[in-house]
């Protein structure tokens, strides 16, 4: 068979497509502030976003990333082994340590490059690596790229993964390493680390967790899901990315300084990619000094996460609340949530549909996610929008 007749074969989009229903690749064309986005023409509440402190406009923000451009131009051309390091980019990362109470960190062009690189230089062939089944697609991606064993246990179910961690062998010379989300992106579950570090050290596995969702916004002062449970400084390294809260492009890995340096002169990531751009660091390094000066905007994007769940549940529809920003609203079929997702944004109202594998079998689910930015109308808006939507489509009965 010629290689191509499997594109040729996959005609998914196009149904959807020529239902009426697809939902991907939308095109903004501009953006008030990020709270309303216009698409097509037409003005909708951006209720689909991981901006989740409101930073991607912040005059402040965007002032940095100006200077930062003025000072050093647009780009490396280069990756940070060679020619591509900036002070820049040093003082980032000698400021994420500090706030991630940590030894040391590097970081990449992506989160999703960070993940995948981290876990290809620190684990190999003789190692086992545990980790949620659902795991963000670049810790499994680094999973593979690592030749490590990868065993999955059931997601968040600490008693398979004590199980798993009891019964697997390590040969000679290997190690364990569990790996989780802190915050699942779809869900928007939390990783229970007040159970798993524990378990994971009584086995001798070291801990790494993706604080992408995280950081900024869970935790006291926004250092993530371990702050959250009180367990921030039993968690061995941390990876996130800057494309949430931090309102750019990037990511990190940050723990103790033995690791870091062998991240840093072994992943791939680091070595045979371009850096981080000037702005893009200069970007994060505004927002965190925003994230530690600035705790009411935590407050109110929890003040207006809990103004939703109230929201959705008083209409009477089935809403996730797993702890963060996210709350998923469960449609069940998969159809019947592209069109709702469809009628909503005729109503003004942005939000991702996620039908499976993303979502679990029969529970397609429409992922909003909210910003401390958003205003009461802005809310309000989406509301009434859900009201309209579950009365025409008779999901409220």
């Amino acid at each position: 068979m010629d290689l191509f007749e499997k594109a040729a074969k996959y005609t998914r989009p196009e149904e959807f497509r020529a239902a009426g229903l697809y939902p991907y690749f939308r095109a903004i064309e501009e953006s008030d502030g990020g709270r309303r986005v216009r698409i097509g023409g037409r003005s909708v509440v951006m209720a689909g976003s991981n901006n989740y402190l409101g930073l991607t406009h912040d005059p402040r923000v965007i002032e940095a990333a100006q200077r930062a451009i003025a000072r050093y131009g647009s780009g490396c051309t280069g990756s940070r082994f060679l020619n591509g390091t900036l002070t820049l980019h040093e003082e980032l990362e000698e400021r994420l340590a500090r706030f991630l109470r940590k030894e040391a960190c590097i970081t990449s062009a992506t989160g999703f490059q960070t993940n995948v690189g981290a876990l290809a230089a620190l684990a190999g062939r003789e190692d086992v690596i545990f980790g949620d089944r659902d795991n963000h697609a670049s810790i499994i991606d680094g999973c593979r790229l690592s030749f490590a064993r990868h065993l999955k246990y059931r997601h968040n179910d600490m008693d398979d993964l004590g199980r798993l961690l009891g019964e697997t062998p390590v040969s000679e010379g290997g190690a364990r390493l569990v790996v989780t989300d802190g915050v699942f992106s779809m869900l928007g579950d939390l990783a229970p680390l007040a159970r798993m570090l524990p378990l994971a050290h009584e086995h001798e596995a070291r801990v790494l967790v993706d604080d992408a969702h995280a950081l900024g916004v869970l935790g006291a002062g926004g250092r993530g899901t371990g702050e959250h449970f009180g367990v921030h400084d039993q968690v061995d390294m941390i990876s996130g990315t800057f494309s949430k809260s931090l309102a750019c492009l990037g990511g990190f890995v940050a723990g103790p300084k033995v690791v870091v340096e062998l991240i840093k002169h072994t992943s791939r990531s680091v070595i045979f990619s371009a850096s981080m751009t000037p702005a893009s660091v200069a970007t994060v390094l505004a927002c965190l000094d925003i994230v530690e000066q600035e705790p009411e905007r935590r407050e109110r994007l929890w003040a207006n996460v809990r103004r939703m769940k109230a929201g959705f549940q008083e209409m009477g529809l089935e809403v996730i609340d797993g702890g963060s920003p996210i709350l998923s609203v469960v449609i069940g079929e998969d159809r019947a949530t592209m069109e709702f997702n469809r009628l909503l944004f005729l109503e003004g109202v942005f939000v991702n549909p996620v039908i499976p594998p993303a979502a679990p079998q029969g529970m397609s689910l429409l992922r909003t996610s909210y910003m401390a930015t958003h205003t009461e109308e802005d809310l309000d808006a989406v509301l009434r929008a859900f009201r309209r939507v579950s009365e025409q489509l008779r999901i409220l009965g």
